[in-house]
């Protein structure tokens, strides 16, 4: 299968990019390097050393024996998109070309605007390159379990049967973002579903949980192939900064009360997803959504978990808890639905010690390259500020050399940092 991945330079893209190309499909990887931009914005890197796009699929096809073309450019460039889908003629789009951070799309209306334009009209695009150059593509949509929020009902995939005077309809099921970026994904959803049902298009979305792990088969048979492993306040996931933390033997950092629950996956069933959404495609006109985790934790749960984990390695790991930057329930009713995928056959890899041991002997193995100032939050939800000055708080030694001559500005940095 042609397989045309935008994004493919990322966390769960390149990964993804390295499955299917082992597996026999010609593979085709097309980025604009931001993410690596936004770690030179927010002062932070990858945990572990990630080389160069050219350099990573230099060495992927020295091992593999394989071309894997990729294409330098922005799904926001209509001509540039389109002009790739026409050319390369994919069999699916795997669509991981989005801004994917709750906290970035919190800091200010800049980076809300950003969010909102990267992702929405990212989209956009690529839908109508599909409909004007390749009718017949599957496109594979990343989306977000936090599209639904946290309802005090059960939460379908995707749809939800609605009975009402006397009448039935099955309906999308109700969305109560958290964020900026969560509420984008909405918009991609409502698009990719008109776009179905108006074009024939046919789409999978896939309502992600939290990723975990770096690690697939394909990243560890080189170096240069090696992932990325965010673990800061705002690229960084819930479980990997906690084992990052435990490694460096910092508390264990828990927002407010910690009873925040949420579905989780393993990269390496992330890659296994959206293999098996690629192989059995919907038919056209169909807008199909699965609820892509295999597991449900409250982030206390999560917690504790590591901690038990670097007990056994002999860390004596504690658990903190701060006051929670985000707008959230702290405390609510969760159980999501997420049968589609196993139907289909996936058999998950479950949080296991085994698991949390490969995690915890990354964090250690790069432990000289974590940076404590970003591990505690530098986002606050409930923080509103204008476009001016920083985009987060300068570093604690900055903010001092800089009170002296720029009052004011420290002064906005320390409300932000603080609350």
């Amino acid at each position: 299968m042609r397989i045309l991945i935008p994004g493919g330079d990322g966390y769960l893209g390149w990964p993804t990019a390295l499955y299917l190309s082992q597996r026999g499909h010609e593979i085709a990887v097309l980025d604009n390097l931001s993410r690596r931009k936004w770690d030179e914005e927010l002062e932070t890197s990858s945990l572990t050393p990630i080389h160069s796009l050219e350099e990573r699929i230099a060495a992927w096809g020295k091992f593999s024996g394989t071309h894997m073309p990729y294409f330098l450019g922005d799904v926001t460039d209509y001509a540039f998109l389109s002009s790739i889908v026409a050319d390369f003629r994919p069999e699916a789009i795997i669509h991981f070309a989005e801004q994917r951070s709750a906290p970035f799309s919190m800091i200010d209306r800049q980076h809300a605007v950003a969010t909102q334009v990267n992702n929405v009209i990212g989209t956009l695009n690529i839908l109508f390159a599909i409909k004007e150059y390749r009718q017949d593509c599957h496109l594979v949509k990343l989306g977000t379990m936090g599209e639904y929020g946290t309802p005090n009902i059960d939460i379908e995939e995707g749809f939800l049967e609605v009975h009402h005077n006397g009448r039935r309809d099955v309906v999308p099921f109700p969305k109560q973002p958290g964020s900026f970026y969560h509420l984008s994904k909405v918009h991609d959803s409502h698009n990719i579903m008109f776009c179905c049902r108006t074009w024939g298009i046919r789409a999978t979305d896939l309502n992600q949980g939290v990723v975990y792990g770096a690690v697939t088969d394909e990243t560890v048979t080189d170096e240069t192939l090696i992932n990325r492993f965010d673990y800061d306040d705002v690229f960084g996931t819930a479980l990997n900064r906690f084992c990052v933390e435990a490694a460096i033997e910092h508390p264990i950092t828990v927002y407010g009360k910690g009873g925040q629950t949420r579905g989780f996956i393993d990269l390496r069933d992330t890659v296994r997803c959206v293999e098996l959404a690629c192989n059995n495609p919907p038919k056209p006109g169909e807008y199909r959504v699965f609820n892509q985790f295999t597991e449900q934790f409250s982030v206390m749960e999560l917690a504790q978990v590591v901690r038990r984990a670097a007990a056994t390695m002999g860390w004596d790991a504690s658990v903190q808890h701060i006051p929670d930057p985000r707008v959230e329930q702290e405390e609510h009713y969760y159980n999501a639905k997420h049968s589609k995928l196993q139907d289909l056959g996936l058999t998950p890899h479950l949080l296991s010690q085994s698991t949390l041991e490969r995690i915890l002997g990354l964090a250690v193995r790069y432990r000289e390259r974590v940076d404590r100032w970003v591990l505690m939050p530098r986002v606050d939800w409930r923080v509103s500020r204008n476009d001016r000055g920083h985009h987060i708080p300068a570093r604690k030694s900055e903010r001092v050399e800089a009170s002296a001559a720029q009052n004011q500005s420290a002064s906005l940095h320390s409300q932000f940092f603080s609350r």
